[in-house]
Formats: C-alpha cells, structure tokens, sequence
C-alpha cells in the first residue's frame, strides 16, 4: 500500500480559535478540575476550570497593560512547570502568539530565535536563563521587557493588569481564527540553525478534538489525568497541554527527573505521554532493583512472561491457560509492582519522539500499561499516526489521525497531508519550497504502509548509511535495540563507505554503580568500566543480540565506547534526547577511524 488516508470524525467552527476550546470547558465543567499544580514536596493543588480560565484572564490583562498588541510575539523560556501553561494559554487570551525558548539554549541559540521571532516580551524561568538573555540583550532590538518567574513574574503581570477591563480580554479572545498562527516552535534540529515553525489554531484545535474522539477509551475512565514531564519548549507537551481540555482530562507538570517516579506515585495518572527513553529507563531501574536484591531470575522469567503473554494476544485464539497462570503469577511477583512505579493507576500510555522497539512494547502491554506508539514531527503539531486501543500493532506507529493521510513516496519517504500539518517556516520561503511536494509534507523519513494503513518507520532518510560493499544500512535498528541494554546510555552507528559496520557507544553513569553492585564487581568510575573485562563482556553480548534482528551485512562488527556521554549540556543531543548525529560523527572522528584499524582518539576533536 502507498497511500492511506482516515476521515476527520469532528468538524471545528473555522472562525473559531483556542481561546474556544478552553471556554467551552468551562461552560461544561466548571467546577471540575483541569490542572494539578505544587510546590517542591507539598501537596498537590487543583484549579477548577473556571478558577484556572480566572487564572488566564488576570495574566493576559497583565500583558496587555506590559504593551502586548494582538498578534505580537511572547518568548517562554522555562521548564516544564504550571506557569508555562498558564502563560501559554494568557498569551492566546491576549491574541498574541507564544514563541518557547529551550531553558538549555545557548546564548547564540536565544538570539537567533528572539530576532528572527521578533519577540517584544521574554519571560523566564531562572536567574541563569536571564543571565543567558543579557548576553544578547543589546543586539535584539524588538524585546522590550524580560520577565523572571522566580521573581513573581506571574504576580506582577496579575498587578499591572487590574486597569485593563475584562471586555478588552473577551475582545482579543475573539480575533484570531483558525488558520491565524498560535504559536512558533523552533525546530531543535539535529544540525543546522533552527527554523521557526509556524503552528496554527487549527493545527492544535482540530488535531486535538479528533485525536479525543479516536483515543476516547483513553478519556473515558472516570478521572483521566497526565503527568507532564517532557519540554514544554517541545511540540510533543504543547500537544498535550492543549489535549487534556477537549478530553476533559488533568494535568499536571513536574520538571526534575530526580522526582519522575516520587511525583508519578503522588500524581497519579491514567495515562502517561513519554519518549522511549523514558520508558527504557523505568525497565532497567527495575531491572538492576531486582539484580540487587537477588532477584535477577525471577525478574527476567516475569518480563519475559509478559512478551510473551503480550504476543500472545495478537493471536486469533488468545493467551493459552498454562499462560494466564505463568502471567498471573509474574503479576504478583514483578508486574504489579512496576505499575506502581508508574503511580498504580496508568492504563494506557502514548510513546513518541523515537521507536519504542517491539520489545519494550510488548513488555508494558504485558505489564498492563498499554502502549500506543505514534508518529510525528513539530511540522505536524506533534502526532500525524497513532496506534489506537482498537487498532494497535506493536512495532508499527499506527494508522493517520482522523483528517490525515501518510504515503510513500518512490524512494520510501513518508509524505503526510492533514489538518495538522503546519502553515510553513517563519521567515524561510526556500525552506517551504524544500519541505513540501506537490501539496504533501516531506518528513525526511523512511517507511511502509502495510495492509490497514499502519506506518512502520525504517529510517531517517539523510542517515542511512552506505558501506563499502553498497549495502544500505538504517541504524536505528540497531541503535534502539542496543540502547536498551542497562549499561548503554547512547549508540551512534558508523560505517558509511566503509567495510563494515561498527558502533560509538556510551556509559550510562546512572545505572553503572547499581550494574556492578549487582553482578558483584567493584566500584569503578566510567572510565575504568570502559576498559573492564566484566563490562565489555557484558556489551559484547548485548551487541550479538541486537545483531539477531539484522543480516550479517548489516550487523556490528566493532565498536568503541566514548570518554563521555552525550548530553544536550555538551550539544551532543536535542532538547528532545535525538543525537545530534553529524555533530558525532565530526567531533568524534578520531575513534570512528581506530574502530576501521585507524589511530584511537582520546576524545573529541577540537
């Protein structure tokens, strides 16, 4: 199949706009609550909807009175935290547009986007964020105003706007419709300099109402909530800030990762919207927990149990009864308490920004968490294919939301069509001209369309390599299979127009200690373990499982693991965890020559 297309299930009001769709859940539920928000270790607090729309109001009085004309440009730079969203939702109430800086960005970073953006008002989280801005300061002309959180940055926006009439708000809610722009995200990017993406009303507003009325067994539990970890600066958390109003759900925010389960257990949530690693990493802190505690073997016959059981049900005939038993048992002693880990309520799960791998998805589902893989990009306001609790097919990322459709192109490029799909690059027209083909998205990534029109992604397009031989290689493949091994924070695949295929690894420091405390070896830092017989016999094996999944051509012969991680503090990876790749390649260009009998490098280049 080349081309699949879904219908839309909901048609929006096209003089309509955000501002909308929050009041619309005020009307109907005014009292129930929207958002869960706390401060450190207290409790958590609710806000009604009718409080939290009260909330909105004040903050975009504020920036009104603070010079913010309808359609102006409001820079957020932050973590994920209450705030944010209520910013976000005063800057549409205020017909402005909200542009999200990453808080990691650097000084270079922040002043492209403030100036190619033209943001007037900068609000940000931290005393460092402000530092970072001030670098720059002089040299963007248009911003006005910088605004701290920290510094009661909300409190004084709800004080400058107490002159400005509540009909001056209802006014501005009213301007915008749904092709105006909402928002403009800057594209992390794996190289090059970020593009603004021009983010629709509709592309948010449609979007959500439709995906709500196709994953509505998600929202159909009696109190659905989320937790929201991930970048607000990202499009996958803006999605979902919008998706839990038109699905009548909770949210809630939490920005340290040291706090992820301790919050997930206070929080929660019924379902749970994540990135794979995220999911890797609860798998393998659970699994080195059991390792420590001498459970090792009744861990490993549970998670396989689960694969197994979660196989199973893609049979016509079901899980047999011998395993029903084998999984009830694994339920009490490993499964039940993972799910507690996750809060003990999350049912359902929605996982994208990278492949899941057929593992890990089989796994959860058979933990009970079901696991619905998509698909997407900022240029397509987060997903533009989703798994459903009706159609789900682990390993592929599902068929087209409703309105949307996916085809292959004649090179195995994936084009999308649907509502959406962004209106195109800030300030960038040759960009536009690059990004779409004959009215379709060009997404820059590999795939297949089987039977039912589900999307299975094989590659990224500009990374596939070429050894040699002429073989063509995608190393995600190998890439997700391999990173899932406890010991493995990050793998980058080589061997382009070489002989074979090898493989730059790093440590994850995190799991090392509880690693080796397990398997009874010494502590030893990240560079002793790099050389340790115990350590690389134990990656030699992982590298000879993830090359099951491939032919001998395409398998690791060699790899080398690199002086240190790759992190988004030392540009190595995106705000959303993607690697940076050719950045690696270029730094590290020293070890991919010693993996192909070149001279070693210590580390990166200068």
């Amino acid at each position: 199949m080349d081309e699949f297309r879904t219908p839309l299930l909901v048609d929006v009001d096209p003089g309509h706009n955000l501002n909308d769709l929050l009041a619309a859940r005020v009307t109907a539920t005014p009292d129930r609550t929207v958002v869960e928000h706390k401060t450190g270790d207290g409790p958590w607090i609710p806000l009604s909807a009718r409080e939290f729309d009260a909330a909105v109001v004040s903050v975009a009085k504020g920036l009104v009175a603070r010079g913010v004309e309808p359609g102006a440009h409001v820079g957020i730079m932050s973590r994920t935290r209450y705030e944010w969203t209520l910013l976000d939702w005063a800057v549409w109430a205020a017909g402005a547009i909200s542009v999200p800086v990453y808080e990691t960005s650097s000084a270079e970073q922040v002043h492209w986007i403030l100036t190619d953006a033209e943001v007037s008002l900068l609000i940000v989280e931290k005393v460092q964020h402000a530092a970072t801005v001030a670098e720059v300061r002089s040299e963007v002309p248009h911003l006005r105003d910088v605004l701290l959180i920290d510094e009661g940055a909300v409190a004084t926006l709800i004080a400058d706007g107490a002159g400005v009439s509540d009909e001056e708000i209802v006014r501005r809610r009213g301007l915008a419709n749904l092709e105006d722009v909402a928002t403009i995200i800057y594209t992390s990017g794996t190289t090059g300099r970020p593009k603004g993406a021009e983010l629709t009303h509709a592309n948010f507003y449609v979007l959500t109402v439709n995906a709500v009325k196709s994953l509505h067994e998600v929202f159909s539990t009696p109190n659905p909530r989320t937790l929201l970890f991930m970048p607000l600066a990202h499009v996958f958390a803006r999605f979902i800030e919008v998706l839990v109003i038109p699905g009548g759900a909770v949210l809630g925010h939490t920005s340290d990762p040291k706090n992820l389960i301790a919050d997930l257990a206070t929080f929660q949530p019924t379902f749970i919207l994540s990135v794979p690693r995220v999911f890797e990493k609860i798998y393998n802190s659970a699994e080195q927990k059991a390792v420590s505690g001498g459970k090792q073997g009744i861990f490993e016959r549970a998670a396989k149990t689960a694969i197994v059981y979660s196989r199973a049900l893609d049979n016509p005939h079901g899980p047999s009864l011998w395993l029903r038993l084998q999984h009830k048992v694994a339920d009490v002693l490993v499964l039940s308490k993972m799910r507690k880990l996750l809060g003990g309520q999350a049912v359902w799960a929605v996982s994208g920004g990278a492949p899941l791998g057929e593992r890990l998805g089989h796994f959860y589902r058979g933990l009970g968490l079901h696991v619905l893989e998509g698909y997407g990009l900022t240029e397509t306001t987060a997903p533009a294919t989703v798994n459903t609790p009706r159609l789900t097919k682990i390993g592929t990322v599902g068929q087209p939301l409703p309105g949307a459709a996916v085809r292959i192109a004649t090179d195995g490029e994936v084009e999308v069509q649907g509502p959406q799909v962004f209106k195109g690059y800030h300030n960038n027209a040759q960009a536009n001209i690059d990004t779409f083909h004959d009215g379709w998205l060009r997404t820059g990534d590999l795939g297949t369309l089987d039977e039912d029109g589900c999307l299975r992604i094989t590659g990224r397009k500009k990374e596939i390599i070429v050894t040699a031989g002429g073989k063509n290689v995608a190393p995600a493949v190998l890439e997700d299979r391999l990173r899932g091994h406890p010991l493995v924070s990050q793998v980058v695949v080589v061997g382009d127009q070489r002989p074979f295929i090898g493989a730059l690894l790093t440590l994850d420091v995190e799991s090392l200690p509880g690693w080796l405390t397990a398997h009874g070896h010494p502590e030893m830092s990240p560079a002793e373990a790099a050389k340790d017989p115990a350590v690389l016999a134990s990656l030699d094996k992982a590298v000879e499982r993830t090359n099951r999944a491939v032919s001998r051509a395409e398998s690791i012969r060699k790899y080398r693991i690199l002086p240190e991680d790759l992190t988004i503090a030392n540009g190595y990876l995106t705000p959303k965890l993607s690697v940076r790749r050719m950045e690696v390649l270029k730094d590290f260009a020293g070890e991919i020559d010693a993996l192909y009998g070149g001279p070693p490098s210590s580390g990166p280049k200068e």
